[in-house]
């Protein structure tokens, strides 16, 4: 099961989602046509098969205008559900549960998508060895969220932001000069807890890495041939990350050149977002 995030991150999220879905007026439909005290039960369900991520969401839209809504959830987040799959079941003030559909929906669909395409991509490379990572290329606010999903699809996490790890890119590199420059001017600042990882994008620039003991290699847009000589020269000592186009068509076989983390930013900035649909139960 996975771990949940704290609702601390979340709620401000779907707050945000809310304001921007109400508006001036509030959901002037819902008071328009359903009496103030109307009771409404409805289920979440997948419309595509996919890995669920993000169920607080549905608690937190609903619980922000009805602080008595119940809410039975049906799954676990990291679950993977076939098409149909009743995610949850809510039943609270119809007006309340109208108004919070579309945030839910929204919300939750972006995070199946993201944890569904994850888990394609793990599956993709089992039996490797190597590990699927996410990137810095998320949406604008959601990143803890989509960091969340792509856990629940099997997915490791890269570094959350530029605080809590240093990653040398090849601008980092060119306004330093060489690569080794860079390496060794980022390990005299960093403490004792933080990493230093360096992009290359040549043999010639990896060698020179190594020669300063950097924490982790990345090798950008290298061909297979060259990740395979690579992983030889590494001999261990570091790890060894692939980047750049990773496709699923492609990452079986990066992942087969003995790398051992791949990351892909396609997880966060080109997901499907998960058909989930909300249904009313008749009584």
């Amino acid at each position: 099961m996975i771990e949940p995030l704290p609702d601390l991150l979340i709620a401000p999220v779907v707050r945000a989602a809310l304001a921007e879905d109400l508006g001036r007026a509030g959901d002037i439909t819902a008071r328009a046509c359903v009496p103030a005290d109307a009771r409404l039960t409805a289920d979440f369900a997948a419309r595509r098969g996919g890995v669920v991520a993000g169920l607080s969401v549905i608690r937190l839209a609903l619980a922000e205008l009805d602080a008595g809504v119940a809410i039975d959830l049906l799954t676990d987040d990291g679950q993977a559900v076939p098409a149909g799959t009743r995610l949850a079941r809510v039943s609270g003030n119809a007006r309340a549960i109208l108004t919070a559909e579309r945030t839910a929906l929204n919300l939750l669909g972006r995070l199946c998508g993201v944890a569904t395409l994850t888990q394609d991509f793990v599956d993709a490379v089992a039996g490797t060895g190597a590990r699927i990572t996410d990137t810095r290329k998320t949406t604008p606010g959601l990143r803890h969220l989509e960091k969340y999903a792509v856990r629940c699809g099997g997915g490791i996490n890269h570094r959350f932001g530029l605080d809590d790890a240093i990653l040398i890119k090849d601008n980092h590199v060119a306004a330093c000069g060489s690569v080794g420059e860079a390496v060794r001017r980022a390990k005299a600042f960093a403490g004792h807890l933080v990493k230093v990882e360096v992009e290359v994008d040549s043999l010639v620039q990896l060698q020179e890495a190594l020669a300063h003991d950097p924490d982790v290699v990345m090798l950008d847009n290298f061909n297979l041939e060259d990740m395979r000589e690579a992983v030889k020269l590494a001999g261990g000592r570091v790890t060894i990350e692939a980047s750049g186009g990773v496709t699923l068509e492609t990452v079986r076989e990066i992942a087969e050149t003995g790398v051992d983390v791949i990351s892909v930013g396609a997880l966060t900035h080109s997901a499907r977002v998960l058909d989930i649909g909300l249904d009313a139960v008749g009584n």
